[in-house]
């Protein structure tokens, strides 16, 4: 492995090759990804840890921070991270999927270098190969604004992580080879709290004072509501933008999305339930922690309070109410509404639909027809390296098509500062949930039935919230609108992880002729060659 005394000579090249300011403060972490006991749902299960934690260490950090994370990998399969929701300006080599980064070999080292760029809020990071993110390996990241940056709301007495999702009690191999053998995932076993299930975690508060809290649904599957007994929560922010500060009794999170609310312990001093429940499910899952007053002597007692269920109704609703704050500042001094989203005219619209075909005897899934498999190459290697036969541009049209789906390893092509409007169309009797690296996107229209032109009729092109993982109701539309500034390789994807390793997934080669620093950092130098490009040597980018 690589010795720890060698990370500073490979800081001070990434100082100099990649140009970072060095104002911005530097945050070191090292990682070592174990295999250990875990006990979940009161079944010992394999888990994925990372030093020692399920699950993963916490990163807080301040906007523009330099994050230096070193990963050391004592699995024995391949294994890499991925960062849900950080942008990476210019570096789409530090994303952490397929399509860009060489996995990390078992016993061997990979140092991530990662900046917090001109981005705030509730982010977290995952194992994105295989089903290793049904193992755990995941955790927070909260990005605070800058000292002098001013926040619509006071400080909160304390900060709270909530990681909710999904769990299976089966291993990661045994549900990859259900997939593999081309059948579907069964339904989860049930669903955790900070890897705890039923009254498994409790968060402390004081009365009187109000608190932050920071969600994300980092399951496989399902969709959740969350709710605290007897408390308002206050939306303040999702996934890196401040929002209108509505009240809500639960809030719907769909898969990979991430909100913050504030709650304030106004009650009398007693034990609450903190409650997740599964939406639109057969059978509804539920789990708790505890919202622990500070001196309480009353435990919980009954039942949780219920929440919604299968009602779609209510759910687009609620969405709808999500609104940005447009005096606010974002990670900038500048309000976010200063960014006139609206006024700017898209170039190109995208049509995206997905389905879930059977090809070669096997369930797959696809985008417009084509279901993603991956190459033996990273698609970002294959492009610096200009290695042939990885894959081809225009493998995936821009629109549905008819006739049979097939499998490609298929990429989008985009110009650099071009604007665009993509449509996700859903003619499945599922909620879909779509996640875009890299970007940030407005989320101007969502309804049922079939997007026409006429939808635009309908757009919110004043103050709808941007962020980057959104919903699509069954039967039904969601439309973003997206500038497209950020060169390099990105994944498109379902956040359902299973329908993601089987196909609903795509990159969007975003790409400038200019081949400049000024447009994409160089590739690291620090960078795992397999595949086709182990063994190349790197070229000089004009500056």
């Amino acid at each position: 492995m690589v010795k720890k005394s060698n990370l500073i000579c490979v800081l001070l090249l990434f100082l100099v090759i990649n140009g970072i300011n060095a104002e911005d403060p530097y945050r070191f972490f090292t990682w070592k990804v174990t295999y250990g006991d875990i006990y979940p749902m009161g079944v010992k299960q394999q888990g994925i840890l990372i030093n020692g934690q399920f699950p993963g260490p916490q990163i807080n950090c301040v906007t523009n921070d330099n994050l230096i994370i070193s990963v050391y990998n004592y699995l024995n399969e391949p294994f890499l991270l991925s960062w849900n929701g950080l942008q990476h300006r210019r570096n789409s080599w530090q994303d952490g999927t397929y399509g860009t980064t060489c996995p990390i070999p078992p016993g061997k080292n990979f140092t991530y270098m990662l900046q917090a760029k001109d981005q705030i809020g509730s982010f977290f990071y995952f194992p994105s190969l295989a089903l290793h993110k049904a193992a755990g390996g995941y955790g927070g990241i909260k990005i605070y604004s800058r000292p002098r940056i001013p926040v619509p709301f006071p400080f909160p007495a304390g900060d709270h992580t909530v990681l909710a999702g999904d769990w299976f009690k089966r291993g990661h191999q045994r549900l990859r080879h259900i997939l593999d053998g081309g059948r579907s995932l069964p339904s989860p076993d049930g669903l955790l709290i900070n890897g705890r299930g039923w009254n498994g975690y409790k968060f402390e508060v004081e009365g009187g004072k109000t608190y932050r809290f920071r969600i994300s649904n980092v399951g496989l599957m399902t969709s959740i509501n969350f709710r605290i007994q007897g408390h308002i929560m206050r939306l303040v922010e999702v996934e890196g933008s401040h929002t209108v500060q509505n009240a809500y009794n639960s809030l719907d999170l769909h898969l990979g999305q991430s909100a913050s609310v504030l709650v304030t312990a106004n009650q009398a001093v007693r034990d609450y339930y903190v409650v997740i429940s599964s939406r639109f499910t057969s059978r509804v899952l539920t789990t708790t922690a505890i919202l622990h007053y500070k001196n309480s002597k009353i435990g919980v007692s009954g039942p949780p309070p219920g929440g919604p269920t299968t009602q779609i109704a209510w759910s687009l609703m609620q969405a709808r109410t999500i609104r940005w704050n447009l005096t606010a500042s974002g990670p900038r001094p500048n309000p976010q509404g200063s960014y006139h989203y609206g006024m700017i005219k898209p170039s190109r619209t995208i049509m995206l639909s997905n389905s879930a075909p059977w090809i070669n005897g096997k369930q797959r899934y696809a985008v417009n027809g084509v279901s993603f498999v991956a190459g033996d190459t990273p698609l970002k290697l294959a492009d610096y390296f200009k290695i042939g036969g990885i894959y081809n541009l225009g493998s995936i049209p821009d629109k549905p098509r008819t006739g049979n789906a097939y499998l490609a390893t298929s990429v989008m092509h985009a110009d650099f500062r071009s604007f665009a409007e993509i449509v996700f169309q859903n003619w499945e009797d599922t909620v879909q949930s779509w996640h875009i690296d890299g970007y940030s996107f407005f989320v101007v229209g969502m309804d049922g039935g079939q997007w026409t032109p006429a939808s635009r009729t309908r757009y919110n092109l004043r103050d709808t919230v941007a962020r980057s993982t959104v919903q699509v109701y069954p039967r039904a539309w969601t439309a973003i609108y997206i500038a497209l500034d950020n060169v390099g390789m990105w994944n498109i994807r379902s956040e359902n992880w299973a329908r993601q390793y089987l196909g609903q997934q795509f990159y969007l080669r975003v790409y400038s002729p200019a081949h400049s620093w000024r447009d994409e950092l160089p590739i690291p130098k620090n960078a795992l060659l397999c595949g086709r490009a182990r063994g190349r040597r790197t070229r000089p980018l004009r500056g």
